[in-house]
Formats: C-alpha cells, structure tokens, sequence
C-alpha cells in the first residue's frame, strides 16, 4: 500500500470540499479549484478529513491513490495559503517588465519577449530581475515557471539566464588560452 496515499488529508476550517460524481471541488478563502479524480480510487470525507480509498489493491492503483492524495493536499493548501515561485534574472542588460497580465522579458536577445500569465497566476516583479508569481493551482504555477525559466536557462560558464530563487547553478571552468 502507498505510504503516502494512506495518510488522511485534514481539512481546515473555513475549507468546503465537495466530492460527486468522480469531481473534487474544493473552496477556500483564496480561491476554488476542481479536479476529476481517477476511476482506480474512492474519497470518503468524515470528520473534517479528507481519505483516499483504493478501489481494488493492485499496483497501478496503490500508485493512484499517492499521486491522488498527493495533487487533493496540495488543492486543499493552495485554497487556504496559496503558492509562490519565485525567479531570478541575471545578467547584464537582462530584466522584466510587468504591462498587465503580460511580462515583458529582456535577455539578450535581438527582441524583447512578451509572456501572458495563464489565468489565476499573478505576478510582481521586484528591481527589474526577480519575478514573484503567485496562485492557489500549485501545477499551473510550476508549469508557468518552468516556461518562464525557459526562455532563457541559466548556462554554466557565466550563470546568466533565469533561475529559481533556490537553484544554484554550478559554474564550469572555461576554456585555458594557449601560449
């Protein structure tokens, strides 16, 4: 059995889950998120806990019903508290710019980059080089910051690029000159 997906997912107060017809749907004080729930595993709710039930006990379900407790927590926590990621540009002459929903991105290219943030993810931009972007979907926000960091990665002789606020970035010796 998962270890994970054994574990009972509390649920605050404040919180309202809403579990029918193979749909989570859970409210909070930022936000609502819902989510289709795999057919390999059943949620019960009692006493202000949320338990991910396996349907029948073979692997691929074990494996569902940690994968599935795992994306309920994270919806349930987003509701409540949110998510951030944050980025950081260096480079010379690299910086961000907020216009609306639309980031605009100097790296060193031949033209500026515009990036529109996918609904729900909001984002500050502090100094013109670090970017906060902040949601309740903890999957939505990771995917947008691995798109963003993708625009330019960080290379490893300069450490110029995009990169996130806890990355480091293992720098390469270069080349030797020849005398």
């Amino acid at each position: 059995m998962s270890r994970v997906g054994k574990k009972p997912i509390p649920i605050p107060e404040k919180t309202e889950v809403i579990y029918k017809d193979n749909t989570i749907t859970v409210k909070g004080g930022k936000g609502t998120l819902s989510r289709t729930i795999h057919s390999a595993v059943d949620l019960t709710i009692e006493d202000n806990q949320l338990q991910v039930n396996l349907i029948k006990d073979d692997r691929s379900s074990r494996a569902y019903q940690g994968l599935t407790r795992s994306l309920l927590a994270s919806m349930v926590e987003g509701v409540n508290n949110g998510f951030e990621r944050i980025l950081e540009i260096s480079g010379i002459g690299y910086r961000a710019e907020l216009r609306g929903q639309t980031i605009v991105f100097n790296l060193g290219y031949s033209h500026p980059i515009d990036f529109n943030l996918p609904e729900g993810v909001q984002a500050t931009i502090e100094r013109n080089n670090i970017v906060k972007l902040s949601g309740i979907d903890r999957e939505l926000l990771g995917q947008t910051a691995a798109s963003i960091r993708q625009l330019r990665p960080p290379e490893p002789y300069k450490g110029k690029g995009i990169k996130y606020a806890e990355e480091t970035i293992r720098k390469k010796a270069g080349k030797t000159g020849t005398k």
